[in-house]
């Protein structure tokens, strides 16, 4: 039987928790805002998560999102924040409540990334301090998202709404900073980006290769992002 988790069982004020987190909030978000790309980490297996992970650092990648779908995605998060040798921000998808943020956030993650709004989790992220990044597919459930505190606001499912979804959105909420993720990819991100996307997530377009173990094409993509997204930009 799952043991279960309670929050009273975890204390994140513990100073060893709290020196871990080195990079405060408005780093985070302003690295993000900087790179402009979040690659979203779904794998088998842990292994295959963390060269997932390097061969995303590689091609030039400011911030992983490691899913909670990935078997120990807290111990690949553990790990990477110990031992990679790149300067990469680490967060945690897939993130359905409060005790799985906990759990994130004590192993490393330095934001959180949910499909929905979970107005406990946000909370619990305000508290510590950790970027949140709840999914919102209508104006109103921003609207909500914003409300709680997130920092940003994930458009989910990005390849159903499409950038005109973040065209109108920006239109009655220039302040909203929004991350479509899913159906992002290289032919359709700079629409996404000059639609006034703050940030893209992006996953399968990124990282296919790894199912048959083509990590250097994940590098190779990678820097295509990166470099489209500047060139959306005009830098």
């Amino acid at each position: 039987m799952a043991q279960r988790v309670s929050l009273a069982s975890m204390n994140l004020a513990q100073p060893d928790v709290l020196s871990s987190m080195s990079i405060a909030k408005i780093e985070v978000l302003n690295k993000i805002a900087t790179s402009g790309l979040v690659a979203v980490i779904r794998a088998e297996n842990p292994d295959q998560a963390t060269r997932i992970a390097e061969a995303c650092a590689q091609g030039g990648v400011a911030a992983l999102e490691i899913t909670f779908t990935v078997p120990g995605a807290s111990g690949v998060i553990e790990h990477l924040a110990k031992n990679s040798s790149h300067r990469i921000l680490l967060g945690a998808g897939t993130v359905l409540d409060p005790e799985t943020a906990c759990i994130a956030i004590l192993a490393g993650a330095q934001f959180v990334v949910s499909p929905a709004l979970n107005p406990e989790t946000a909370r619990l992220c305000n508290r510590y301090q950790v970027p949140y990044m709840p999914g919102a597919g209508t104006i109103r459930e921003v609207i909500e998202a914003m409300e709680c505190g997130a920092d940003i606001v994930k458009v989910f499912p990005g390849e159903i709404l499409g950038p005109a979804f973040v065209k109108a959105v920006k239109g009655p909420l220039p302040q909203a900073q929004l991350m479509p993720t899913g159906g992002v990819n290289l032919e359709n991100v700079a629409d996404w980006i000059k639609a006034g996307s703050f940030a893209v997530g992006v996953g399968g377009n990124l990282t296919a290769g790894a199912g048959n173990g083509d990590f250097a094409s994940i590098t190779q993509l990678a820097k295509q992002f990166v470099d489209r997204i500047k060139q959306a930009r005009g830098q």
